[in-house]
């Protein structure tokens, strides 16, 4: 008995095929308005525009159109280059190089930063190109997707061992560290990402440094800080940190003098960790009453009543805000607009929370480096912006010379 053994057809994804007039419509847009830079630029280069005629023709000629395929977010499409042979200054003639479209270039800056988010995000090269072959209209094949990804790993290096005397006079520096799920070995291991954010002297944040250095020790953060002070960053005017013992063990050695500020919600969280639960709604109204006090005056007068009350609430609470010292109030020595930005490290948190929301379908990403590199490129592709800190018009102004009295 003859045996017939049939094999359906893989189906088609979810739209494919599907005629869409207003997709067609755009793209065909797309296309012409593409070519309409090219062909701007080209006359910028000539000197004038095409089926235009001058009397010194010496600048070069168009030489035809060539066709290239360009995918980007828009899709992929095809478009017709210009060519032109350009008049160089020895009598000689070159080819003329689009700057808008570079040579061999297939892929825009946007559609890299697709792939390489999607690629980064853990997934393989296979799943990325099943899961951008309708955008694309199949124009993303494996050898696309490493190619963007090799890309990024370059970008990423060189990001990494850049100079930092080019950027502007960084006035504070956020440091706070994250967990992060990875596999090292074949096996789930957390590690921590330290993380550096700097203010620039018009207010502006920009990331400096982000490195995978297997924990939060002292040894680790003191060869984070000595790397970015052999790239060229100088001593901050103030530091902001989480308060862990290894982070400011490493900040006394490197820079003993610069004033530095523990993270008042961080503090907020220690203190409740120290107090049984049903005291922790009161707890919380004190401390905030303290913390957002307006005058350092009020903050002074309501940390010492806050010291009063929970020595014989709960001893625990008071100890624990004692330990934190006057590192806990430092903001007081800024002017009042600055306070709301100084007193957190709430800038790299909210980082944090992004990066955390971006892989949380990742249980487990799927190696360490990974991890960093997919941090750096959520704000290197602008899919994370990061604005000017509040009260960054005052940051020229001096601090004063000590923060509130301490004595209880």
């Amino acid at each position: 008995m003859d045996e017939t053994t049939t094999t359906s057809a893989p189906l088609p994804l979810l739209g494919a095929g599907w005629s869409d007039p207003l997709e067609d419509e755009v793209r065909g847009r797309v296309r012409a308005f593409i070519e309409e830079i090219l062909e701007e630029e080209l006359s910028t280069a000539l000197g004038r525009g095409r089926y235009e005629r001058a009397e010194d023709a010496g600048l070069g000629w168009r030489n035809g159109h060539r066709e290239r395929q360009v995918i980007g977010t828009f899709g992929a499409e095809t478009v017709r280059v210009p060519r032109a042979r350009l008049a160089r200054a020895d009598g000689g003639t070159t080819e003329w190089r689009s700057k808008a479209l570079r040579r061999y270039q297939r892929l825009t800056k946007r559609a890299e930063a697709l792939i390489a988010g999607a690629y980064l995000a853990g997934t393989n090269t296979r799943r990325v190109r099943r899961a951008l072959a309708a955008l694309f209209d199949g124009a993303i094949g494996k050898d696309v997707v490493s190619r963007a990804w090799r890309k990024v790993r370059t970008d990423w290096e060189a990001w990494n061992g850049r100079e930092l005397h080019d950027e502007d006079i960084v006035v504070r520096l956020i440091l706070d560290g994250t967990v992060v799920r990875t596999k090292i070995d074949r096996k789930a291991t957390a590690i921590s990402l330290l993380v550096a954010i700097g203010v620039r002297r018009d207010g502006q944040k920009v990331l400096l440094a982000l490195r995978n250095m297997g924990g939060e020790s002292t040894a680790a953060w003191t060869a984070f800080l000595e790397d970015m002070t052999r790239r060229g960053l100088n001593a901050p005017e103030f530091v902001i940190v989480d308060g862990a013992p290894g982070l400011e063990a490493a900040l006394a050695a490197l820079w003993p003098d610069v004033p530095i500020q523990r993270c008042t919600v961080h503090k907020h969280r220690n203190l409740l960790a120290h107090a049984p639960k049903r005291l922790h709604d009161e707890l919380t109204n004190d401390y905030r009453d303290m913390i957002y006090a307006e005058t350092a005056a009020h903050v002074e007068a309501r940390r010492k009543a806050f010291l009063r009350k929970w020595r014989l609430k709960c001893r625990a609470v008071a100890d624990s805000l004692e330990e934190a010292g006057d590192r806990l109030f430092t903001f007081t020595r800024l002017p009042p607009s600055q306070w709301k930005s100084a007193r957190t490290t709430n800038v790299v948190e909210r980082l944090h929370e992004e990066f955390r929301r971006r892989i949380k379908t990742q249980t487990v990403l799927p190696e360490a480096e990974t991890a960093p590199m997919l941090f750096w490129a959520l704000l290197a592709s602008g899919q994370i912006v990061m604005r000017k800190v509040d009260g960054w018009e005052t940051l020229a102004e001096p601090l004063s010379a000590t923060s509130i009295d301490l004595a209880a």
